[in-house]
């Protein structure tokens, strides 16, 4: 199964947009998709990425307003609707036992639009391995 884009998972969207080192392979993808116009986000990673600063689990170097509208409205990122769809897939996830709503609503994302989730997300990448995801590790 091949997908229509990549979805960058919140610790994705961190890391890449943070400085932290990713996979020369994972690199070499993130740079394809977004030449060709399919490296998504959801917006979900964004009030992920605040209730991370918030509860103080992140330190980032510039206020976090800033940095999320830095990276959320970044040129080589699209930005993904959350719609209705969306979420209501989010609750009927086939097999899944992970409860994190961020972490579905991101799943049932990628599987709406036949998206694959870059991530490390050991839940996400499992429920990848069951097949009812793409996704690539980062």
């Amino acid at each position: 199964m091949t997908s229509s884009g990549l979805l960058l998972d919140t610790c994705a969207i961190l890391w890449l947009f943070g400085g932290t080192e990713l996979q020369e392979r994972i690199i070499e993808e993130i740079q394809e998709q977004a030449e060709l116009d399919r490296l998504f986000l959801s917006p979900i990673s964004a009030w992920e990425i605040g209730m991370l600063a918030a509860k103080g689990r992140i330190a980032l170097t510039t206020p976090i307003e800033k940095w999320v509208a830095q990276a959320f409205h970044h040129a080589s990122v699209k930005l993904i609707n959350l719609d209705p769809e969306i979420l209501v897939s989010s609750s009927y996830l086939p097999n899944i036992k992970h409860g994190d709503p961020a972490d579905r609503i991101i799943m049932a994302t990628a599987r709406n639009h036949n998206l694959a989730v870059v991530t490390r997300d050991r839940k996400i990448l499992e429920y990848a391995e069951q097949g009812h995801l793409l996704a690539l590790e980062c």
